[in-house]
């Protein structure tokens, strides 16, 4: 499965949100633009898609931006790749003229996985990404001296 740059934008934009979560404030596209390397045009249609979604709240005004609407334990990698990766929810094959090879392909090996892979992304939430970040952090920020 392939993700897209918006998917992509999107898992990394979250992120930083979830990683700013605590100080409740929030977090202008121009900050996550210029912090994640990331377009803000491109950013704008990312976050109306997350905001339909009701994923993030936007906060209007001059100390405006968005915040996550829930918890970064409750957010998994799902919900934000459901809303931007349109495919993400439509099925693997179509029907064609030999209907019981498409059912017997569709019922032993495509709906299996990709109940699999809708089941790994709905296993990871931002905390997890969270967390993975703040290990990568350690791991970088170790030095070794021969």
């Amino acid at each position: 499965m392939k993700i897209s740059a918006k998917g992509r934008y999107a898992l990394i934009s979250m992120t930083y949100l979830a990683q700013n979560f605590d100080g409740n404030r929030p977090i202008t596209l121009i900050n996550i633009a210029g912090k994640m390397g990331i377009s803000k045009i491109y950013l704008e249609q990312v976050f109306a898609a997350l905001k339909r979604a009701n994923l993030v709240d936007s906060v209007k005004g001059a100390q405006g931006g968005y915040q996550l609407r829930r918890l970064p334990r409750e957010i998994t990698v799902y919900d934000i790749l459901s809303v931007i990766e349109l495919g993400l929810m439509e099925p693997s094959i179509s029907e064609s003229k030999v209907g019981e090879f498409d059912r017997a392909l569709n019922s032993r090996i495509f709906e299996p996985l990709d109940q699999k892979i809708f089941d790994f992304l709905k296993s990871i939430t931002l905390e997890d990404i969270l967390t993975a970040v703040a290990n990568e952090m350690d791991a970088s920020s170790q030095m070794y001296f021969i």
